[in-house]
């Protein structure tokens, strides 16, 4: 059975044009976006989407965008049991998480996994803007790093990640609450691989990882792009980094990580960096 027949006799044709089937699930909770004109008939399609799927236990609605410096994000509940916390299930790892009061997206779970694929063992990783400890705790479950050490400014989002690392027994993950800014000059020691999952603005804090990223390590930039900007414009933003910093790199890889906007997405770039350079263009691609 599908949604549309359980939605039969409750909206017109004109209203099922409009529907849209596809939506997130954070453990056991459905996020559904509702088109314009659709608002009148969201309680019916949200207790569809209950009847369907059984392991489902809350149904939101987004309500605006994300907001702030912590990309917050303000949900309606339309049916089910009335809570926004939940635990959800990636990679081997469970992660317990508040929707409205911590930033969180299912759909990066590819982008996680992409990572975890390339850490080879004995690796000292940093995570700027670490959130509820996903990143830390799928490369500490996953992978033979030696230690993950992740940095995350929203108070309420570190506490979660305290409760996740002990959740998962994740004995080699240190989690740090502040500023990145006013947290990583104190750490006296470099890392192998950097990760920047903040793609809004994530360009103004490149030069604190080429500070603490070692010779021929990578960092993984971060970046929301429209179409016809894909990828120059994230290379443009790493190479000025970079002169700046006088350090050569090399493009490794990019790639698309999902969509933000019509026409605009998140998109990804690893880059070794390769040390101090002496004359020339701090340039490098694949």
């Amino acid at each position: 059975m599908k949604l549309r027949d359980v939605l039969k006799g409750k909206l017109t044709e004109r209203e099922f044009s409009k529907l849209k089937t596809a939506h997130d699930i954070v453990g056991d909770i459905a996020i559904l976006e509702i088109p314009r004109g659709l608002e009148k008939k969201e309680k019916y399609i949200a207790d569809a989407l209950l009847k369907l799927n059984k392991h489902i236990k809350t149904v939101l609605k987004k309500k605006g965008g994300h907001i702030g410096e912590l990309r917050l994000q303000k949900y309606k509940i339309l049916a089910g049991e009335k809570r926004k916390e939940t635990i959800h299930k990636e990679l081997g790892v469970r992660v317990t998480l508040h929707l409205e009061k911590t930033y969180f997206s299912p759909r990066l779970v590819t982008e996680r996994k992409s990572i975890m694929e390339q850490i080879k063992p004995g690796e000292e990783i940093l995570v700027m803007f670490s959130g509820i400890g996903i990143y830390p705790l799928v490369f500490a479950r996953n992978t033979r790093a030696k230690e993950i050490i992740g940095i995350e400014l929203n108070p309420a989002a570190h506490q979660y990640g305290l409760e996740n690392v002990k959740m998962n027994k994740a004995k080699n993950v240190v989690l740090l609450q502040g500023d990145v800014r006013n947290v990583m000059p104190k750490l006296k020691r470099k890392f192998d691989r950097i990760v920047m999952p903040l793609p809004m603005g994530a360009e103004h804090f490149l030069d604190l990882a080429l500070e603490k990223i070692k010779n021929k390590g990578i960092i993984h930039f971060y970046d929301f792009l429209m179409e016809e900007e894909i990828p120059e414009k994230a290379f443009e933003k790493i190479q000025e980094a970079c002169k700046k910093a006088g350090k050569k790199y090399k493009i490794i890889s990019w790639r698309k990580c999902g969509s933000a906007a019509p026409r605009k997405y998140r998109v990804c770039v690893d880059a070794r960096i390769l040390g101090q350079r002496k004359n020339g263009s701090a340039s490098g691609r694949v």
